[in-house]
């Protein structure tokens, strides 16, 4: 099992929580998907939930804050940094909005959430006692974040002035696909999605790693999730996409079984 067992470098995906309507009926969803297990963290924290794989942090779950009990239930994808004051300020100057400005986190970290000039929300991350995800990659892990966006020039833009990212354009046919990179290491991937509907935000989409895709997408359609794409196929993995009843998506990934080769 990859284990992270230190901080993850700036601009880097480095945790992913859900915030939805009902946590208990989510927590059910999830121990039947992810084979997560989950620990209360107390009532100092709202009721926010550390899922585990095998006794590894992999994620979050929450409830929604209160006064935003009418925003849609969704993953947040945080990104690392090493000062969560000067990323959030420098998001701002260069077209993002920070509707929760920086804050610690008890002792565990700072965080901030931002919302880029296309629209879609993220969280940044300054490490204290807790660094992210320690599993990685591995069944009940996050192994993908994919900002989702109408507009990828601008995102682009306005990712490589936070963190510095490079990009590297994929050649897939009917798709606008780019890597971001940090040292030559792809870290998450942009894609141009203008062909939504009108309804459906700009995003950070989560995938996490299963140990066999249809198994999951079935014990998540059996507990009320709607499929979304079902499992198919690809270079990256059998992979499936759903949407869990109260709303939220995420990726299923079967990593260990590739088929294709990888797009240039």
């Amino acid at each position: 099992m990859t284990i992270r067992d230190k901080g993850w470098p700036a601009g880097t995906p480095c945790w992913a929580d859900c915030a939805v309507d009902d946590v208990a009926r989510a927590r059910e969803f999830y121990e039947a998907v992810m084979g997560w297990e989950f620990e209360d963290t107390g009532p100092e924290t709202g009721g926010y939930l550390i899922a585990r794989k095998n006794g590894h942090v992999a994620a979050g779950l929450m409830p929604k804050p209160e006064g935003m009990e009418d925003m849609p239930s969704a993953w947040t994808t945080y990104l690392a940094t090493e000062d969560a004051d000067a990323t959030a300020e420098a998001a701002a100057a260069n077209g993002g909005q920070v509707p929760v400005a920086p804050m610690d986190v008890m002792t565990e970290g700072r965080i901030a959430v931002i919302v880029d000039p296309t629209g879609a929300f993220f969280g940044l991350w300054q490490p204290i006692n807790h660094t992210g995800a320690a599993v990685v990659n591995e069944p009940g892990g996050m192994c993908w974040n994919e900002l989702q966006t109408r507009d990828v020039d601008a995102a682009k833009d306005f990712y490589a002035k936070l963190f510095g990212y490079s990009y590297k354009q994929l050649s897939e046919e009917g798709m606008t696909y780019f890597v971001a990179e940090l040292d030559g290491e792809g870290v998450a991937g942009m894609m141009l999605n203008d062909m939504a509907p009108a309804e459906v935000p700009p995003m950070w989409q989560a995938y996490f790693a299963v140990e066999n895709c249809d198994t999951a997408t079935e014990a998540a359609t059996s507990r009320g999730a709607t499929i979304l794409m079902e499992p198919t196929d690809s270079p990256y993995g059998r992979m499936s996409f759903v949407q869990s009843p109260q709303g939220e998506t995420l990726g299923l990934v079967d990593m260990s079984t590739t088929v294709g080769e990888m797009p240039a």
